[in-house]
């Protein structure tokens, strides 16, 4: 289960509805082996694209390295999908590399609607798991 502030389920959906027509992308940085989403942390979708989103390689790098400064790791990766449901494409499961990690999405297909949904991403294999949000 992915336990989450209602003020980073925010942040993270005000990304996504920003970049829209375009796919978001960012991480939430929490203390090592914490499972506790804490330094929310907006990304550049170097792809610049409503169906794709991969970090910009130099970005991703400083992330990273500040990360593991701070004793830190990517609790969440989150991105948005622009025209589809929250669910990992065959390509977001494929980049998945952070098994620790909880891979939200975010639809940004009805801008009345706040469709959010948490997976467990790890060799390949997508598990749905329940988001509590505080």
């Amino acid at each position: 289960m992915l336990t989450i502030s209602r003020s980073l389920v925010d942040q993270m959906v005000a990304h996504a509805r920003a970049d829209h027509p375009d796919e978001a992308c960012g991480v939430i940085a929490g203390p090592e082996g914490s499972d506790r989403p804490e330094r929310f942390i907006a990304m550049v979708n170097a792809e610049r694209s409503p169906t794709f989103y991969r970090f910009d390689s130099v970005e991703q790098l400083k992330v990273w390295r500040e990360m593991d400064r701070g004793d830190e790791e990517p609790v969440v990766i989150y991105h948005s999908h622009t025209a589809t449901e929250a669910y990992p494409s065959r390509t977001d499961v494929s980049f998945a590399s952070e098994p620790n990690a909880h891979y939200v999405l975010i639809s940004t297909r009805d801008p009345e609607t706040e469709e959010i949904r948490s997976y467990r991403i790890v060799d390949g294999e997508i598990t749905e798991e329940p988001i509590d949000i505080t």
